[in-house]
């Protein structure tokens, strides 16, 4: 969980973080995230999250940080990820008493304890579901902006309905990571909007409005449990008097809608027509603005955070940051610096030697394992000298980021190219 306060002329005046793993050992989280005995399965601690809020604002405040100053506050959380509130939860969390650090609080607000996040690949069969009852996956990413993806919010709650239904019935609302951590300053459910909301083939991104079909191919009652989507830049209301209380926020301070990490990136970016950006991360993205998208089986469309009339195309990656890390392990004594020299080492095109690396089930493509090949297209078993190795995996996957976006459509301009 990161902070980041800027004054009005966008400096930074206050910067810090809490690490899961290590500031919040008692969850025994490994990366943030607890993998199932399946592999299958990925889920985190609801109440991590919010003790790390406590733990962050805490930090802040014995620093001496002046939250009177702060005149609104936004976030980013991760894509697909969501959260079920219990029945009732939304008086406990309106009423919080400022005696107490919030985690303590909400401990008995939430109906799933462990929250379906984007790494989670569980639900195949309520994906195969979905695409049928809408007409086909093409059918589905023309409504929604993506084909059923097993990560995506929908296809996780209807996993839990199948499995759970008394869990489903509990629960009063459906948060995603973003709005459950608006509603947690908010002091009621925020309402989820429509950039994030796009990653959960719910939505129907061209009316903005929930799709009737694909709620109900998911679970009964669910826009109930949604709430209505809104624009990514709503004003959704002031800070809870909890924060004035116990922090000393001002009371007009604004909360403006939280939207995924996604959205926030390209609004970030400042990215405009024709940009292209590529974020670096757990999983890696690619993405860029467009005013006319034509939804494919492969990748992804968003509503755009910055203008509700335009749109974000993305294409992600599963084996991001994770699998350059592993290679930096094995192969460079797990020094960044080593990595970069070895890099820096071998040439442009690796003389032919290529590698795709794919630790986990990958996004696009859809396919496991470490591929390597040599310059007669051979492929490789043994294994490659390090610094070939590490050139492989960068340049693998830097290849597949621009082919995978050109078979959508993507025009990379020698213009764009010299940039």
């Amino acid at each position: 969980l990161k902070v980041i306060a800027i004054d009005e002329q966008l400096r930074v005046v206050y910067e810090d973080n809490v690490h899961f793993d290590k500031d919040l050992p008692e969850f025994k989280t490994q990366g943030g995230v607890y993998i199932h005995s399946d592999r299958l399965t990925v889920t985190s601690p609801v109440l991590m999250w919010v003790k790390a809020l406590d733990m962050i604002l805490q930090k802040m405040k014995s620093s001496g940080f002046n939250f009177s100053q702060v005149r609104a506050l936004s976030g980013a959380g991760q894509q697909h990820g969501s959260v079920y509130w219990k029945k009732g939860s939304s008086q406990i969390l309106k009423n919080a008493s400022s005696e107490l650090p919030l985690h303590q609080s909400l401990k008995a607000c939430f109906s799933v304890s462990n929250s379906p996040i984007w790494m989670d690949s569980s639900t195949a069969s309520q994906c195969s579901t979905l695409e049928k009852a809408v007409g086909g996956a093409q059918r589905l990413a023309s409504i929604t902006g993506s084909r059923a993806y097993e990560r995506f919010t929908g296809n996780q709650i209807a996993k839990i309905y199948s499995q759970n239904p008394e869990v489903y019935l509990q629960t009063e609302r459906i948060s995603l990571v973003s709005s459950f951590a608006a509603s947690l300053f908010l002091g009621a459910y925020a309402p989820i909007d429509y950039s994030d909301g796009s990653g959960m083939n719910l939505l129907q991104i061209w009316e903005k409005v929930w799709s009737a079909s694909c709620l109900d191919a998911c679970a009964p009652g669910l826009e109930e449990k949604l709430g209505y989507p809104v624009p990514s830049h709503s004003v959704l209301g002031p800070i809870s008097p909890y924060y004035s209380q116990r922090y000393g926020f001002s009371p007009d301070c604004k909360v403006v809608a939280f939207t995924g990490d996604n959205p926030a990136s390209l609004a970030g970016m400042r990215l405009q027509e024709g940009d292209i950006a590529i974020s670096l991360g757990t999983s890696d993205t690619l993405f860029l603005w467009i005013r006319e998208p034509t939804p494919a089986l492969e990748g992804h469309i968003f509503c755009n955070p910055v203008d509700s009339q335009a749109y974000m195309a993305l294409l992600c990656f599963k084996n991001g940051s994770l699998m350059r890390e592993r290679i930096r392990d094995d192969c460079a004594s797990g020094s960044w610096d080593e990595f970069s020299k070895a890099l820096s080492s071998t040439v442009a095109g690796n003389n032919g030697n290529l590698g795709f690396y794919f630790d986990v089930m990958e996004i696009t493509p859809e396919a496991v394992g470490i591929h390597k090949f040599n310059r007669d297209n051979q492929k490789v078993v043994s294994d490659f000298p390090k610094e070939v190795e590490i050139r492989a995996l960068i340049e693998g996957q830097f290849m597949a980021k621009r082919i995978h976006a050109e078979k959508l459509g993507y025009q990379v301009s020698k213009c764009n190219e010299k940039a």
